[in-house]
């Protein structure tokens, strides 16, 4: 059974919680827990870490998109009348963003205000140290975001913060300094959905992966070391039968899972990737009771990167169309719906004859059926034991140590139906990474360490490297002066 955490605690009241037994009247009843007893259950803490948990969903929309539609493996084409929004989703395909894209200003708010709540809710559990930790760890994968999109960044932990920009470099140790500090702090064991040694070592991990880029020096070995403790925990993970198993409407029981952000239909809303890529007949086709939006597709060339024989390639949605009564769909123009995976325009008008069909469509995330509300139950993951591998295939070919590497890579290609790599090149590595990661939230991190991001390809001409950070938020700025401006905005 999923385990969502939906308390609405707020900074110093804790009325909701109660020791008491509901049928022992000569106990006595307070209205809130003593200071003493507080933080002493599971329970406590679990209630008490709540809203850190719960800020985490907007991974989905504020993070996913702007990692993703600025890669070659997401693109959001204008169709019509449909998906311009003043040239916000054209600018992310384009590399065209300027300080003033609001898309942007709302990933920083969604950062930042998540960041800010974890400083108000250490002080509450102050007297429980493994709390406080997870709260830091928590608090260091938001800085691991920052560190990733903006670089220069303020480091602000509690009211005295003057919010002043601190260097790329000087970020990148303080995450290192909380996460090695507040791992072994953390459980050792599986808890799902809670950030965990085995999460934490995986987001340091991530953190040496990208030495290179965020203090100008690599740690590969650091990032073998961290990885392996993952893969060697006791916790035992293991490839599923398949990669997509993982993405499943119920994939709380994934033994490679090792760590998501739970999602509910019902009651925890955020997980849409089905509203946003589906063409508006798709309805029918899944029994939906809302309409999707006809938007996020892939890009050819990122398409045609996977064999005909690899098992991946289900991710995919391509070709006619159908309703659930095996009828073929049409479009607005009574034409068939047939999605294809070229295309020639980033900006189409009613008047283009693919507008509506344009790019092949995502189920990585499994469509959930006769689903009567606009958002899923299938939970974010976040970090699996196929990116662990991955990650120690990349170090490992860095260290030289090229047989390791294709020993972990192999691992992955052959439970995809694919042939085992017999030579390896970095190039290899990237690729495999985006055959195996597409569409999870990596594809613009691990394209600007490999040095692919400011390549040209289809619809993007703008070679600019400074584009490899987004801009501050011009309106961050007019609220704290102290902000300081990336290079080339």
């Amino acid at each position: 059974m999923k385990k969502f955490i939906f308390t609405a605690l707020t900074v110093g009241a804790f009325a909701s919680f109660s020791l008491q037994s509901c049928t022992n009247l000569d106990e006595p009843v307070y209205d809130a827990i003593p200071a003493d007893q507080f933080l002493k259950t599971d329970a406590q803490v679990a209630a008490a870490l709540g809203p850190a948990y719960g800020g985490l969903r907007g991974i989905t929309w504020d993070w996913f998109n702007p990692s993703e539609a600025s890669s070659d493996e997401l693109i959001v084409p204008t169709r019509g009348g449909d998906w311009f929004d003043n040239g916000d989703w054209l600018a992310y395909s384009r590399h065209t963003w300027t300080p003033q894209h609001g898309p942007i200003n709302g990933m920083w708010g969604f950062i930042f205000g998540n960041i800010s709540q974890l400083n108000q809710l250490i002080p509450v559990v102050s007297t429980n140290k493994a709390a406080v930790d997870e709260l830091r760890t928590i608090r260091a994968f938001y800085y691991f975001m920052a560190i990733d999109a903006f670089g220069n960044v303020p480091i602000v932990t509690d009211a005295a913060s003057n919010g002043g920009t601190k260097t790329r470099a000087e970020v990148y140790a303080f995450i290192e300094k909380e996460l090695t500090e507040s791992i072994p702090s953390l459980t050792a064991g599986k808890a799902y959905s809670r950030m965990t040694q085995d999460a934490g070592n995986m987001l340091l991990a991530k953190l040496y992966l990208n030495a290179g880029v965020y203090k100008g020096s690599p740690e590969w070995q650091k990032a073998l070391d961290a990885v392996n403790k993952v893969i060697s925990s006791k916790n035992a993970y293991s490839l599923s039968a398949s990669t997509l198993s993982n993405f499943i409407v119920q994939n709380q029981s994934s033994g490679e899972n090792i760590w998501t952000i739970p999602y509910d239909s019902f009651k925890a809303g955020g997980m849409n990737f089905h509203m946003r890529t589906l063409h508006y007949a798709n309805a029918t086709t899944y029994g939906l009771a809302n309409s999707p939006w006809n938007g996020f597709c892939t890009l050819a060339d990122f398409y045609n990167s996977f064999e005909k024989t690899d098992l991946r390639k289900a991710m995919w949605i391509e070709g006619q169309q159908f309703a659930a009564s095996g009828a073929k769909l049409v479009d607005a123009k009574n034409q068939p719906l047939a999605f294809i995976a070229d295309f020639q325009k980033d900006q189409m008008t009613d008047a283009d004859p693919e507008f509506q069909v344009a790019g092949i469509r995502s189920q990585k995330y499994e469509i959930q059926r006769n689903n009567p509300n606009g958002d899923q139950s299938n939970d974010y993951v976040v970090f699996r034991l196929a990116d662990a591998l991955l990650m120690k295939a990349e170090a490992s070919f860095r260290l030289g140590k090229t047989a390791d590497a294709l020993a972990e890579i192999n691992k992955i290609r052959v439970r995809s139906g694919v042939a085992p790599m017999t030579t390896l090149t970095d190039k290899d590595i990237l690729a495999e990474r985006g055959r195996e990661m597409a569409w999870e939230g990596w594809r613009r991190n691990d394209m600007i360490r490999f040095g692919t991001f400011s390549l040209e390809r289809k619809f993007m001409k703008n070679l600019n490297k400074t584009r490899e950070l987004f801009p501050i938020p011009q309106a961050r700025i007019d609220a704290n002066p102290l902000l300081k401006q990336n290079p080339g905005y």
